[in-house]
């Protein structure tokens, strides 16, 4: 019986390895001096201009911010109708990050004593090979007004993550950028904030 609380324990341990580890995002929005507007009525969740909204990974990303317009109190509806329009931008790359040091370093060291002198050299050699290639993610949302065009809210949130992160993954990366962007929603009109 004793074993139990053991193999209890170690099994927690091995699922909290399991979580995805949440960075920070990075969170910047502005809005109009008159929020009353914000959080209500119907929206229809459309491309930004110049931004095409047929791929499978803006619309991830879109959906993502559909959920969370709902969650504010908004009627999402089709595109090209509601009282609203909320316009989502999305940049993703990817690159490669150069290595901060030169994999070899020579070291020199010497002294003198009592008992006579002595020079030492070192050498070190770096086997970790190159930093894994990194994904940035940058979503931004703008809800305008749909019969005036006059801009009520904007916010743009990112985050960089290493290639093999599930953050990376568009479905859990598009929840967690859309939840924060929207935390506290309308916001601080010009605040940057991280949110964990």
């Amino acid at each position: 019986m004793k074993t139990l609380p053991f193999a209890a324990a170690a099994l927690s341990l091995m699922l909290s390895g399991c979580v995805a580890p949440v960075g920070p995002v990075e969170v910047t929005r502005f809005h109009a001096p008159d929020t009353a507007r914000l959080g209500r009525g119907v929206v229809s969740v459309e491309p930004a201009p110049g931004m095409a909204g047929d791929s499978l990974e803006w619309r991830t990303y879109a959906a993502a911010v559909g959920r969370q317009l709902t969650v504010l109190g908004y009627r999402e509806q089709a595109a090209g109708t509601g009282d609203q329009v909320a316009y989502v931008r999305l940049q993703r790359q990817t690159y490669q990050p150069e290595r901060n040091r030169n994999p070899v370093s020579v070291g020199v060291g010497g002294s003198t004593g009592s008992y006579g002198s002595g020079v030492g050299l070192g050498l070190g050699i770096d086997l970790s090979g190159p930093p894994p290639a990194v994904v940035e993610t940058e979503l931004a949302v703008t809800i305008k007004d749909r019969a005036t065009g006059q801009a009520l809210w904007e916010g743009r949130s990112s985050f960089t993550v290493t290639e093999k992160s599930p953050l990376a993954n568009s479905q859990l990366g598009a929840a967690k950028m859309a939840e924060a962007l929207f935390k506290g929603f309308p916001g601080n009109s010009g605040e940057t904030i991280q949110v964990k």
